[in-house]
């Protein structure tokens, strides 16, 4: 298609438009989160809610609204059986974390922090005399966790607490709306729009209901997956059930992240692994185990699985996924590299709608 002044006109406003929601999204962000947590949730419980609204008994058929008290009932019941086993171990290796004796810790790998030291020395030509490694590891582990951050930690929890209360309610507020009425989420974001637009938007709300289901879904059954496959093995090393579980769970919710969480996760894990080694084995046998299964099991799923799984759940190409993820962590961090795949996701079901006359716009949604 010819590129017209009017076409061009039309990209402007369509941009600037884009622009001006993407400022409302990120100024009124905890509302926009709330939404979308509540619409994710509503989109996982709505096939409860069919079979429940469905139900007879006798001439009394099951109202709308109580299937949909149910089934948030069952969410919430399901996020507090996983919460009841998996918060006391997040605890109990804090409890751990503030009695241990990091210089025993450091005495227990002497010999390969020695090592260690001996070739930074060379490397630097640093004095023998005016480096400790042994000492700034020390020194570095008890910033890291000591009884000063562990209280302020604790103080901050009432706060934390109390936003979650927030949140919470908020979002089973939205979430019981969401699943009594169907297209309750469709109207509110149509609304936004002019009618002439109101068939695009509705296609486009379909799409993106799909493939971020599809996403999610994916990406919780992987991570799960992926924190059991942890676990199990760590235990088969002969690590405590409470260690191995912890990080499982670790490795588990740091696999959201794409690339990056995973690779945060091994550190936290080796450095549990040398707090509290596995029974009859040394520090650094510890270490090695960790690392190594971490490793085997990451590497394929990071280069060969994850890519494979994003690009066929949002229909997208490994590469172009690759590439979005990396753009987003140099401009975000760590939360662009989170919201990348979903945040792009959306943006090429809308490009599909309104700008599919462009070229580039046309083969980048082809597959949707």
């Amino acid at each position: 298609m010819t590129a017209t002044p009017q076409t061009f006109l039309k990209f402007l406003a369509g941009a600037a438009i884009a622009a001006a929601v993407l400022f409302l999204v990120w100024y009124f962000s905890s509302i926009v989160v709330y939404i979308l947590v509540s619409a994710v949730l509503a989109v996982m419980g709505r096939p409860l809610v069919k079979r429940l609204a469905a139900l007879h008994v006798r001439q009394w058929k099951v109202p709308r609204a109580l299937a949909a008290l149910v089934t948030l009932l069952v969410i919430w019941t399901v996020a507090a059986v996983l919460c009841s086993l998996f918060v006391p171990l997040v605890f109990n290796k804090i409890n751990q974390l503030a009695d241990v004796d990091f210089g025993m810790v450091i005495n227990s790998i002497g010999e390969p922090v020695a090592r260690a030291q001996h070739n930074l020395q060379e490397l630097f030509a640093l004095p023998e005399s005016s480096f400790s490694l042994s000492e700034e590891l020390t020194a570095v582990l008890r910033r890291l966790v000591d009884l000063d951050s562990l209280n302020d930690f604790f103080s901050s929890v009432l706060g934390m607490v109390f936003s979650s209360v927030i949140a919470v309610f908020s979002i089973s507020f939205i979430t019981f709306f969401f699943l009594k009425e169907d297209d309750l989420f469709y109207r509110m974001v149509t609304a936004i729009f002019p009618e002439r637009y109101r068939l695009n938007i509705t296609r486009a709300l379909d799409s993106v209901t799909l493939l971020m289901g599809r996403y999610f879904t994916g990406i919780l059954a992987e991570s799960l997956l992926l924190m059991f496959a942890v676990s199990l093995a760590m235990m088969a090393f002969g690590m405590a059930a409470a260690d191995a579980f912890f990080i499982g769970l670790v490795m588990g919710v740091m696999n959201v992240v794409p690339y990056a969480g995973p690779l945060i996760g091994g550190v936290i894990s080796v450095f549990v692994g040398i707090v509290t080694p596995i029974a009859g084995t040394s520090v650094g046998h510890t270490a090695f185990v960790i690392a190594a299964t971490l490793l085997v099991i990451k590497g394929m799923d990071d280069f060969v699985l994850q890519p494979t799984l994003y690009s066929e759940r949002v229909k997208a190409h490994p590469l172009e996924v690759f590439l979005v993820i990396l753009v987003a962590g140099s401009l975000a961090g760590i939360l662009g590299m989170l919201l990348a795949i979903p945040s792009y996701t959306v943006l090429r079901v809308f490009a599909k709608e309104f700008f599919s006359q462009f070229a580039l716009v046309r083969k980048l949604t082809e597959n949707i």
